[in-house]
């Protein structure tokens, strides 16, 4: 820990307001016998560091959690889950718990050196052994339903914004993937990495938490001379192509970002996370000609650019006509549509196969579609503009449905979602 590391730390936790907040004598000790790294071991939880030379390694720490803004991985495993603790101290205790595993798991680490004994399971499961970080990143959120339950005393720190998503025209939402009191997304360039994660997270939180629904996905960016392209979907149309830059301030800031005075105070530098588990009719998507393809997504499918121009990025004009006198865009195709609305979103959208849909033998296979926005409207507002209308429509399907309060980043000597807990 560096000098500067250990003033922020002793202004963030005093011995004073230690002491207020465990009333224990015997935690007082601890301070005074083992200095600040004990402080932390004394509420329960390490204090570790990024290991910077880590390989293939993201940052924990920071003003912004990671997986939102940082470089999109191959794969995702999502996971909503459902708290079982009963009191506000017990979830506090279990963010804290997680924070260190998390840290560990993104540096690459094994939650334990080494086995302990043959008589006791292993704290760490072990199926990233020879793996490196992989560029994993693990981000939490919460949902609305945590703030519903009265036993946790959150319902004063619910953010107005935070409410369940409506329904939508043409949803046909599964309740066995909707909602959840947490999230947990785990992205990496190895599918097994980001598995281990949450495996081993949600492992050590045995008792505290149960899974409710989750999701694998995957995406691949094609390089042209090691430019990246816009990735493409199960549709093989270019997905996420208006998408906001991460790598822009000025876009993070206007679209992502929750600033101050915009939220409850919590949830400044946080954002909000909406899930939706598309299923994509692949097969009645493959009966349909280029032409009708093209005019869905008002776009060409190949260079992704908009019906009548040449490149992806050319300029769209949905007035613009061909020689009869028609729009070279179709007014309910889904760009037209989307375009009525000025709100932007940031897409991190996977796609997904999780084998065949016994009923009718068709693949169960789609979109992934996560978006992080400043307010959900922002995302209600291009859905409701999509509306019926959409010709999209007739070859997906929306089966499952989350909105979660991602918290700001966490710093070092603070925990996951510590100002839930200690900021109005």
């Amino acid at each position: 820990m560096t000098e500067k590391d250990e003033k922020w730390l002793e202004k963030k936790i005093s011995r004073r307001h230690m002491l207020k907040i465990t009333g224990a004598s015997a935690a007082g000790a601890a301070v005074l016998a083992s200095g600040m790294g004990g402080v932390a071991k004394a509420f329960g939880f390490d204090i570790l560091d990024d290991d910077q030379t880590a390989e293939n390694k993201v940052l924990f720490y920071g003003k912004h959690q990671s997986g939102i803004t940082t470089d999109t991985t191959t794969h995702i495993y999502f996971a909503s889950l459902n708290v079982l603790v009963e009191s506000q101290s017990e979830l506090q205790d279990l963010f804290k718990m997680w924070t260190p595993l998390a840290v560990r798991l993104m540096n690459g680490e094994r939650l334990e050196e080494s086995s302990q004994g043959v008589f006791t399971p292993p704290k760490d499961t072990g199926e990233s052994a020879g793996l490196d970080a992989a560029n994993l990143t693990v981000t939490f959120g919460v949902g609305p339903s945590l703030f519903d339950n009265n036993k946790l005393g959150l319902g004063s720190k619910r953010p107005t914004e935070l409410t369940e998503l409506p329904h939508f025209s043409k949803d046909q939402i599964d309740d066995k993937f909707a909602g959840g009191d947490i999230c947990i997304q785990a992205c990496a360039d190895d599918p097994q990495v980001a598995f281990h994660a949450v495996r081993n997270l949600v492992r050590a939180a045995t008792g505290k938490v149960t899974l409710k629904w989750t999701q694998t996905g995957f995406t691949s960016t094609p390089k042209v001379k090691d430019k990246k392209e816009t990735p493409r979907n199960l549709f093989a149309f270019k997905d996420g192509t208006v998408n906001p830059s991460p790598k822009s301030a000025a876009d993070m800031k206007e679209v992502v970002w929750v600033q101050p005075n915009e939220s409850t105070g919590w949830m400044t530098n946080g954002t909000y996370l909406v899930v939706r588990k598309i299923q994509m009719h692949l097969e009645t998507w493959d009966r349909t000609s280029l032409q009708g393809q093209e005019a869905t997504f008002g776009r060409h499918r190949d260079s992704g650019a908009p019906i009548g121009k040449k490149k992806e990025f050319d300029e769209v004009d949905l007035n613009a006509k061909d020689a009869s006198g028609n729009p070279h865009i179709p007014a309910d195709s889904h760009m037209a549509l989307a375009r009525k609305v000025k709100d932007r979103i940031l897409r991190r959208g996977f796609s997904y196969s999780s084998g065949l849909i016994d009923e009718t033998g068709a693949y169960d296979a789609g979109l992934l579609f996560i978006s992080f926005q400043k307010n959900p409207k922002q995302f209600i507002n291009i859905q409701n503009a999509l509306g019926r209308a959409d010709k999209l429509n007739e070859y997906i399907t929306h089966r499952g449905s989350g909105i979660f309060a991602c918290f700001p980043g966490i710093q070092k000597g603070s925990y996951i979602g510590e100002k839930l807990f200690n900021v109005l």
